[in-house]
C-alpha cells in the first residue's frame, strides 16, 4: 500500500525487483511517474480503495494488427493500441503516437494523465490515448499513409465525434491528422470533428501551432503574479528546448517584456544576460542553422542551461531532464513544465525542500488540449474562428484552471502539482457520483 506524506514513500509495498527497476526513482518512465502523482493525490484526499479503483481502472482498451504490405513486397505486422480511460466528463480525448517503444502499459497510462489534464484545464473531454508501435523513419509517406488509414479502418467503431476524437502526439502531425480525418469520412460522412490537430485549411484551428507555448507563457504570468514575485515584465528566463513549444513560449514572454537570457537544444545553449532575440533566433533556425550556431549569442554547452541564474527556468524538452542529481544545482525561483514529466519524483522533492516552485506539466502545457477543444467546438459549429478569439479564450482558461489549483494549494497547504491533480479527481470524481453507476 501507499503510505506517508512524502514522494519516496510512495514505493514503500512494491516487491523488491520493482524498487530495482526504478533505481531508487530515477530512470523511471513518465508513465511511472504519473502514477505516483495520481496516488499522492489519491492519499491527500483520503480516497477509499474502491473510488481509486474505480478512478485508476480503464473503461475500454482495444489492441490492433495493422498487416502493411510495404512498396519493397515486404509484408510487416504492426500493433495498435487505444485506451479510452473516463469519459464521465465527456468524449474521450487523446494523442495518437507512432513510436517504436509504444506499448499497451505506457498507453493505459498517458490515457489516464489525459483524463486529468482535461479535468485540471475544465474542459467537457475525457481521456483517452493511442499509439502503433512503429518507427516512421522506416517507411516512406506513402506507407505511413496505408498504416494511418487501416488504423482507423480496425478502430472505427470506438471512435467518433462524440465518442473519442484523437490528436497529433509523437510523430504524428497535422498531415496525420488529415489522413484520418479523410478515411473515417469515408467510412461515416463527413467528420471533420472526429480528430483534432488538422491543418489550419482543412477544417484546423487558427492559434493551434502557438497553442501549448502560448499557454505556458500564461501558466509563468499567472504563478509569478499569485506567488507576488512580480509582472514577467523584466524577468529572467531560461528555456531548455526550442522546439514549436519553447521558441512560441519564449516569443510571447519577450512579447510580455520578459528576457530570455538562454536557450537550448540538442546541438548546444546560446545566452545572452541582457536578453536574446528571440525572433532572429527563431528566422536563423528556420533556415535550417544549428541554435548553437546562431551569431547574436555567447555559446555554451548544451548541457549547462540548467544551472543558468534566472528567475524562471522552463524546460520544453525531453521528460526526466531534472533529477536528485541536478536538481540541487537550480538557481531559478520557479519552474514551468513546458514539456512532459521534466522532473522526476526525485528531483521534485529536493525542489520541494528548496522551496522552488514547479508548476506542473498537467497545467502548465494543457494550451495544446485546450485549443484542440476549440477546434472541435469549431468542427461542430461548422464556423472557423478569429486567431484573436482563439488567443483570448485561452487565456481565460488558462487564467480560471490556474487559480482553481492555486486554491486548493493554499486552502491544503500542498504542492501545486499534488493540488492539480487533487483538482482533477475531484472533478472526476464529481461527475462519476453523479451520473450514477448503473
Amino acid at each position: 500500500r501507499c503510505v506517508g506524506r512524502g514522494l519516496n514513500a510512495l514505493f514503500i509495498g512494491q516487491d523488491h525487483a520493482t524498487q530495482q527497476h526504478h533505481h531508487g526513482l530515477r530512470g523511471i518512465s513518465h508513465a511511472e511517474a504519473t502514477n505516483m502523482y495520481v496516488r499522492e493525490a489519491l492519499n491527500e484526499l483520503k480516497y477509499p480503495e474502491r473510488m481509486q479503483k474505480m478512478l485508476i481502472t480503464p473503461a475500454r482498451e482495444m489492441s490492433v494488427e495493422l498487416v502493411l504490405h510495404k512498396e519493397n513486397g515486404d509484408i510487416e505486422v504492426y500493433n495498435g493500441y487505444r485506451v479510452q480511460h473516463n469519459n464521465s466528463r465527456g468524449p474521450f480525448k487523446g494523442g495518437l503516437r507512432y513510436h517504436p517503444d509504444v506499448d499497451i502499459d505506457d498507453v493505459r497510462s498517458l490515457a489516464s494523465l489525459m483524463t486529468w489534464k482535461t479535468a485540471v484545464m475544465d474542459i467537457p473531454f475525457g481521456g483517452a490515448k493511442g499509439g502503433v508501435t512503429v518507427d516512421p523513419k522506416n517507411l516512406t509517406e506513402r506507407e505511413l499513409e496505408k498504416l494511418t488509414r487501416k488504423l482507423v479502418v480496425a478502430i472505427k467503431e470506438i471512435i467518433g465525434v462524440y465518442e473519442d476524437i484523437p490528436a497529433p502526439d509523437m510523430n504524428t502531425d497535422a498531415r496525420v491528422m488529415a489522413w484520418f480525418f479523410d478515411e473515417y469520412s469515408k467510412l461515416k460522412g463527413f467528420s471533420p470533428g472526429a480528430v483534432t490537430g488538422k491543418p489550419v485549411y482543412l477544417h484546423g484551428s487558427l492559434g493551434r501551432e502557438s497553442a501549448t507555448g502560448r499557454g505556458v507563457a500564461y501558466a509563468t504570468r499567472e504563478i509569478l503574479k499569485a506567488s507576488k514575485l512580480g509582472k514577467v515584465a523584466d524577468k529572467t528566463f531560461a528555456i531548455q528546448g526550442f522546439g514549436n513549444v519553447g521558441a512560441w513560449a519564449g516569443e510571447i514572454l519577450t512579447e510580455m517584456g520578459g528576457r530570455v537570457v538562454a536557450v537550448s537544444d540538442a546541438t548546444g545553449c546560446v545566452h545572452d544576460e541582457k536578453g536574446l532575440n528571440i525572433k532572429a533566433l527563431r528566422a536563423h533556425m528556420s533556415k535550417g542553422s544549428k541554435l548553437a550556431d546562431f551569431p547574436e549569442a555567447d555559446k555554451a554547452p548544451a548541457n549547462t542551461l540548467l544551472e543558468t541564474p534566472c528567475d524562471v527556468l522552463i524546460p520544453a524538452a525531453l521528460g526526466g531532464v531534472i533529477t536528485a542529481e541536478n536538481a540541487g544545482k537550480l538557481q531559478c525561483r520557479v519552474v514551468v513544465e513546458a514539456a512532459n514529466a521534466p522532473v522526476m519524483p526525485d528531483g521534485d522533492q529536493v525542489l520541494r525542500d528548496r522551496d522552488i516552485i514547479v508548476l506542473p506539466d498537467i497545467y502548465a502545457n494543457g494550451g495544446g488540449v485546450t485549443v484542440s477543444f476549440f477546434e472541435w467546438v469549431q468542427n461542430l459549429q461548422n464556423f472557423k474562428w478569429e486567431e484573436a478569439d482563439v488567443n483570448r479564450r485561452l487565456d481565460r482558461k488558462m487564467t480560471d484552471a490556474f487559480q482553481g489549483v492555486w486554491d486548493i494549494h493554499q486552502a491544503r497547504k500542498i504542492p501545486l502539482r499534488t493540488a492539480a491533480f487533487a483538482l482533477a479527481l475531484e472533478r472526476v470524481t464529481q461527475a462519476e457520483v453523479h451520473r450514477g453507476f448503473d
